[in-house]
């Protein structure tokens, strides 16, 4: 049975943030607005992206949208040759975080500051996240 993978992308910057949310994004690799990476599911990535909702949002992603991220917006990691975290795509290491464009034609109606039940751009969006990580390439 294959795995799920969880895309998350960060939506808002630092100015307000709390010394336990900056941590744990900072643990998630999501260290500037417009950054996606993508987990496999467990009960601690859950718990992060808990923690760090009302900066972030966060869905599955199919194995098709993971390729196509490492595909258009994958960087070679140039550092130590023994790093676990790395993606491998054709013999070459990339490095665990996607730094993506602001999405085309913006975040959804009520902005970044609202939960995405509600209108907004933050929080769990399920299978939808597709759908921004596409308009963000």
């Amino acid at each position: 049975m294959e795995e799920k993978k969880i895309a998350a992308v960060r939506i808002r910057g630092n100015v307000t943030l709390g010394g336990d949310v900056k941590k744990t994004l900072n643990m998630m690799r999501l260290y500037r607005k417009n950054y996606c990476s993508v987990y496999e599911d467990s009960p601690t990535v859950r718990g992060m992206l808990n923690k760090a909702k009302d900066h972030i949002t966060y869905g599955e992603v199919s194995e098709e949208i993971f390729q196509e991220l490492l595909n258009k917006r994958g960087e070679e990691y140039k550092g130590r040759s023994d790093a676990k975290k790395c993606f491998t795509l054709n013999n070459k290491k990339i490095k665990p975080y996607f730094r993506l464009h602001p999405p085309r034609k913006g975040f959804e109606r009520k902005g970044i500051k609202v939960p995405y039940s509600m209108g907004g751009a933050l929080g769990y969006r399920g299978e939808k996240i597709k759908e921004l990580i596409a308009r963000m390439l």
